[in-house]
Protein backbone atom coordinates (compact mmCIF):
# COMPACT_ATOMS: atom_id res chain seq x y z
CA UNK A 1 0.00 0.00 0.00
CA UNK A 2 1.28 3.44 -0.92
CA UNK A 3 2.17 5.53 2.09
CA UNK A 4 0.04 8.64 2.55
CA UNK A 5 1.98 11.85 3.04
CA UNK A 6 0.22 14.78 4.70
CA UNK A 7 1.53 18.24 3.85
CA UNK A 8 1.00 20.46 6.90
CA UNK A 9 2.16 23.54 5.00
CA UNK A 10 5.01 24.33 7.39
CA UNK A 11 7.84 23.09 5.13
CA UNK A 12 9.88 21.25 7.76
CA UNK A 13 13.11 21.72 5.76
CA UNK A 14 13.04 25.41 6.65
CA UNK A 15 14.10 24.69 10.21
CA UNK A 16 16.58 21.84 9.75
CA UNK A 17 19.11 22.23 12.55
CA UNK A 18 17.33 25.15 14.20
CA UNK A 19 16.88 25.71 17.92
CA UNK A 20 13.39 26.52 19.21
CA UNK A 21 12.10 28.75 22.01
CA UNK A 22 8.93 28.87 24.07
CA UNK A 23 5.93 26.60 24.37
CA UNK A 24 4.99 27.40 20.77
CA UNK A 25 8.37 26.25 19.45
CA UNK A 26 9.46 29.44 17.67
CA UNK A 27 12.63 28.88 15.56
CA UNK A 28 15.69 30.87 16.61
CA UNK A 29 17.49 33.05 14.10
CA UNK A 30 21.29 33.04 13.98
CA UNK A 31 23.24 35.88 15.56
CA UNK A 32 24.65 37.87 12.66
CA UNK A 33 25.83 41.40 11.97
CA UNK A 34 23.79 43.25 9.37
CA UNK A 35 24.48 46.50 7.60
CA UNK A 36 21.72 49.09 7.50
CA UNK A 37 19.94 48.63 4.14
CA UNK A 38 20.37 51.29 1.48
CA UNK A 39 16.70 50.85 0.60
CA UNK A 40 13.71 48.58 1.14
CA UNK A 41 12.08 46.99 -1.90
CA UNK A 42 8.58 45.43 -1.74
CA UNK A 43 8.57 41.70 -2.43
CA UNK A 44 5.85 41.98 -5.05
CA UNK A 45 8.13 44.29 -7.08
CA UNK A 46 11.18 42.01 -6.83
CA UNK A 47 11.04 40.63 -10.35
CA UNK A 48 10.61 44.04 -11.99
CA UNK A 49 12.92 46.08 -9.75
CA UNK A 50 15.78 47.61 -11.73
CA UNK A 51 17.75 48.47 -8.61
CA UNK A 52 18.62 45.33 -6.64
CA UNK A 53 20.71 47.24 -4.08
CA UNK A 54 18.46 46.92 -1.06
CA UNK A 55 16.58 44.48 1.17
CA UNK A 56 13.31 42.87 0.13
CA UNK A 57 10.45 43.53 2.53
CA UNK A 58 6.99 42.02 2.99
CA UNK A 59 5.05 45.05 4.19
CA UNK A 60 2.41 44.46 1.55
CA UNK A 61 -0.95 42.65 1.56
CA UNK A 62 -0.50 39.03 2.66
CA UNK A 63 -1.86 37.63 -0.61
CA UNK A 64 1.01 39.26 -2.51
CA UNK A 65 3.57 36.98 -0.87
CA UNK A 66 1.43 34.05 0.23
CA UNK A 67 3.30 31.57 -1.98
CA UNK A 68 6.65 32.15 -0.32
CA UNK A 69 5.09 30.86 2.91
CA UNK A 70 4.19 27.54 1.25
CA UNK A 71 6.87 27.21 -1.45
CA UNK A 72 9.90 29.10 -0.19
CA UNK A 73 12.45 27.30 -2.38
CA UNK A 74 10.77 28.65 -5.50
CA UNK A 75 12.11 32.12 -4.67
CA UNK A 76 15.72 31.23 -3.87
CA UNK A 77 17.07 32.72 -7.09
CA UNK A 78 14.97 35.88 -6.83
CA UNK A 79 16.01 36.58 -3.24
CA UNK A 80 19.69 35.93 -4.00
CA UNK A 81 19.74 38.94 -6.34
CA UNK A 82 19.21 41.41 -3.49
CA UNK A 83 21.36 42.55 -0.57
CA UNK A 84 19.12 40.67 1.88
CA UNK A 85 15.59 40.36 3.19
CA UNK A 86 13.38 41.54 6.02
CA UNK A 87 11.53 38.45 7.28
CA UNK A 88 7.87 38.06 6.21
CA UNK A 89 5.11 39.96 7.98
CA UNK A 90 2.06 37.67 8.26
CA UNK A 91 -0.84 39.52 9.83
CA UNK A 92 -1.37 39.38 13.59
CA UNK A 93 -4.66 41.01 14.55
CA UNK A 94 -6.46 41.57 17.83
CA UNK A 95 -8.89 38.75 18.55
CA UNK A 96 -7.15 36.30 16.21
CA UNK A 97 -6.78 32.82 17.80
CA UNK A 98 -3.48 32.33 19.62
CA UNK A 99 -2.49 29.37 17.46
CA UNK A 100 -2.75 31.44 14.27
CA UNK A 101 -0.83 34.36 15.76
CA UNK A 102 1.94 32.02 16.92
CA UNK A 103 2.00 30.30 13.53
CA UNK A 104 2.56 33.70 11.88
CA UNK A 105 5.56 34.30 14.14
CA UNK A 106 6.81 30.76 13.48
CA UNK A 107 6.80 31.27 9.69
CA UNK A 108 8.48 34.66 10.06
CA UNK A 109 11.41 33.08 11.90
CA UNK A 110 11.45 29.80 9.93
CA UNK A 111 11.87 31.56 6.59
CA UNK A 112 14.45 33.89 8.11
CA UNK A 113 16.46 30.95 9.44
CA UNK A 114 16.27 29.14 6.11
CA UNK A 115 17.57 32.19 4.24
CA UNK A 116 20.37 32.68 6.77
CA UNK A 117 21.48 29.11 6.23
CA UNK A 118 21.68 29.85 2.50
CA UNK A 119 23.93 32.83 3.17
CA UNK A 120 21.31 35.56 2.71
CA UNK A 121 21.60 38.54 5.09
CA UNK A 122 18.39 38.59 7.16
CA UNK A 123 16.87 41.27 9.38
CA UNK A 124 13.99 40.04 11.55
CA UNK A 125 10.67 41.81 11.24
CA UNK A 126 8.98 42.12 14.63
CA UNK A 127 5.18 42.06 14.66
CA UNK A 128 3.07 42.08 17.81
CA UNK A 129 -0.59 42.38 18.77
CA UNK A 130 -1.86 43.22 22.23
CA UNK A 131 -0.06 42.15 25.42
CA UNK A 132 -1.33 38.57 25.04
CA UNK A 133 1.17 38.11 22.17
CA UNK A 134 4.23 39.13 24.16
CA UNK A 135 4.98 35.57 25.27
CA UNK A 136 5.90 34.52 21.72
CA UNK A 137 6.22 37.50 19.35
CA UNK A 138 9.76 38.44 20.43
CA UNK A 139 11.09 34.88 20.57
CA UNK A 140 13.76 33.60 18.20
CA UNK A 141 15.39 37.00 17.72
CA UNK A 142 18.93 37.58 19.05
CA UNK A 143 19.33 40.46 21.48
CA UNK A 144 21.43 43.47 20.48
CA UNK A 145 20.78 43.03 16.75
CA UNK A 146 19.18 45.02 13.93
CA UNK A 147 15.40 44.55 13.70
CA UNK A 148 12.62 45.98 11.53
CA UNK A 149 9.06 47.11 12.21
CA UNK A 150 6.27 48.72 10.21
CA UNK A 151 3.88 51.45 11.29
CA UNK A 152 1.92 51.39 8.04
CA UNK A 153 -1.69 50.58 8.91
CA UNK A 154 -0.78 50.02 12.56
CA UNK A 155 -1.04 53.49 14.11
CA UNK A 156 -4.31 54.86 12.74
CA UNK A 157 -6.07 57.40 14.94
CA UNK A 158 -9.63 56.52 15.93
CA UNK A 159 -11.32 58.56 18.67
CA UNK A 160 -14.23 56.10 18.80
CA UNK A 161 -11.99 53.54 20.52
CA UNK A 162 -9.55 55.98 22.14
CA UNK A 163 -6.89 55.29 19.52
CA UNK A 164 -6.64 51.64 20.52
CA UNK A 165 -4.35 50.57 17.65
CA UNK A 166 -2.00 53.46 18.33
CA UNK A 167 -1.78 52.60 22.03
CA UNK A 168 -1.24 48.90 21.34
CA UNK A 169 1.55 49.72 18.90
CA UNK A 170 3.33 52.02 21.34
CA UNK A 171 3.01 49.54 24.23
CA UNK A 172 4.42 46.78 22.04
CA UNK A 173 7.26 48.97 20.80
CA UNK A 174 8.27 49.71 24.38
CA UNK A 175 8.15 46.01 25.28
CA UNK A 176 10.15 45.04 22.19
CA UNK A 177 12.89 47.55 23.01
CA UNK A 178 13.08 46.28 26.59
CA UNK A 179 13.17 42.59 25.63
CA UNK A 180 15.43 42.64 22.55
CA UNK A 181 17.54 45.76 23.23
CA UNK A 182 18.16 46.19 19.48
CA UNK A 183 21.13 48.24 18.31
CA UNK A 184 19.08 49.59 15.39
CA UNK A 185 15.41 49.59 14.40
CA UNK A 186 14.33 50.00 10.79
CA UNK A 187 10.93 51.69 10.60
CA UNK A 188 8.85 51.26 7.46
CA UNK A 189 6.33 54.08 7.53
CA UNK A 190 5.72 57.17 9.61
CA UNK A 191 7.35 57.91 12.96
CA UNK A 192 5.00 60.28 14.84
CA UNK A 193 6.75 61.92 17.82
CA UNK A 194 3.95 61.04 20.25
CA UNK A 195 4.82 57.38 19.71
CA UNK A 196 8.56 57.37 19.12
CA UNK A 197 10.07 60.38 20.85
CA UNK A 198 10.37 58.85 24.31
CA UNK A 199 12.32 55.91 22.86
CA UNK A 200 14.95 57.88 20.92
CA UNK A 201 17.59 57.24 23.59
CA UNK A 202 17.07 53.46 23.61
CA UNK A 203 18.23 52.62 20.08
CA UNK A 204 19.00 54.08 16.65
CA UNK A 205 15.95 54.42 14.40
CA UNK A 206 16.17 54.42 10.60
CA UNK A 207 13.02 55.51 8.77
CA UNK A 208 11.99 54.30 5.32
CA UNK A 209 8.93 55.96 3.75
CA UNK A 210 6.16 53.53 2.92
CA UNK A 211 5.02 53.08 -0.66
CA UNK A 212 1.76 54.78 0.34
CA UNK A 213 3.70 57.87 1.46
CA UNK A 214 5.63 58.10 -1.78
CA UNK A 215 2.47 57.91 -3.91
CA UNK A 216 0.17 60.17 -1.84
CA UNK A 217 0.76 63.78 -0.98
CA UNK A 218 -1.41 63.54 2.13
CA UNK A 219 -1.11 60.83 4.74
CA UNK A 220 -2.18 59.95 8.24
CA UNK A 221 0.08 61.35 10.94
Amino acid sequence: MKKSIIDDGFQDYLVDGARFEGKDGIPCLLQTKNAIPASLIPFDKARTAKNKHGYLHFYVHDFKYQEILTNTKKYDETISQFDGIITPDPTITIGMPHCIQAASTYMNRAIGYYEQCKGVPVIPNIRWGDCSTYDFCFLGVPKHSVVAISTHGAIAKDKSNQNLLRRIFKDGLKKMLEVLEPTDVLVYGRMPPDIFEEFYGMTRFHRYPSEFETTHTKGIK
